[in-house]
C-alpha cells in the first residue's frame, strides 16, 4: 500500500477489518493468493499478444511495475499508458478517486 509505512494512514480501522474479514470468514484468503501466485508464474513465461484495446496504469508502490515498452510489446492495442504519483497494490480501495479517473480515461478512448 502507498501509507507512509503505516495502513491507517489511506484506510480507517472499519475499512481494513472488513476487507480482511472477507477473506478470514469463508477462508478463502489461501484461494485468493493462489490466484495471483498462478497467474505470475504464467505471465513471466507467457509472452502472447494481446490484441484488445488494453490501459494500465501504474502506481508507485504497485508490487509489480510494469514498463510502457514492456506493455507496448505485450498489448497491440495500448491505448491507455499512465505513471501516477501515488497508489499501490489496492489502489481502488487506497485511492478510489483516482483509480475511477484512470478507467474513464482509458474507456473514455474506446468509444
Amino acid at each position: 500500500m502507498d501509507c507512509d509505512g503505516h495502513p491507517e494512514n489511506v484506510l480507517s480501522r472499519d475499512e481494513l477489518l472488513d476487507n480482511v474479514m472477507r477473506y478470514w470468514l469463508p477462508a478463502s484468503g489461501a484461494s485468493s493468493a493462489r490466484i495471483c501466485w498462478e497467474s505470475f508464474a504464467t505471465l513471466i513465461g507467457d509472452r502472447t499478444p494481446i490484441t484488445i484495446p488494453t490501459g494500465v496504469s501504474i502506481y508507485p508502490h504497485e508490487i509489480f511495475r510494469a514498463s510502457r515498452r514492456g506493455c507496448e510489446e505485450r498489448y497491440t492495442q495500448l491505448i491507455h499508458y499512465n505513471t501516477l504519483d501515488k497508489g499501490g497494490h489496492f489502489a481502488a480501495f487506497e485511492q478510489p478517486d483516482l483509480f475511477v479517473s484512470e478507467l474513464r480515461t482509458c474507456f473514455g478512448k474506446v468509444r
